[in-house]
């Protein structure tokens, strides 16, 4: 995957709300990779019970991270860019179209389905790349 720099999440979202999110998350990936983004991810979490290292350590886990509950489904979600410059540039676009829709009939009674408070979210160099 070319690129080095990610814009990474974490998140929970409702088992009922999975379908709007999804819903959600594709307009996010249409409006991101028009404006430049050079990929974009969703992903929910399946295999996320963590075990013992050898030495009896266990890792903090991404359902602890995110906060989730028994009714969640934790998410991973991350968005690729060539570089910062790059990220701020499609983040940039990616806002002002946002700002430009807000207050369309489209969004009027929009309602989150998942809990930005409960979000986690950074952006990342790529130091290592395969």
């Amino acid at each position: 995957m070319k690129g080095s720099y990610i814009d990474g999440f974490v998140f929970p979202v409702q088992k009922k709300n999975v379908a709007a999110y999804k819903k959600m998350a594709e307009l996010g990936k249409r409006m991101w990779m028009k404006a430049g983004a050079l990929a974009y991810y969703e992903c929910q979490g399946d295999d996320l019970k963590i075990k013992p290292g050898p030495d009896g350590s266990k890792a903090r886990s991404f359902v602890e991270t995110a906060k989730a509950g028994p009714a969640d489904t934790v998410w991973f979600s991350f968005i690729v860019f060539k570089d910062k410059k790059h990220r701020d540039a499609v983040n940039k676009k990616v806002m002002a179209q946002m700002s430009s829709e807000a207050n369309s009939k489209k969004w009027k009674d929009f309602v989150m389905p998942m809990d930005s408070k409960k979000m986690a979210y950074g952006g990342f160099k790529a130091v290592v790349k395969g």
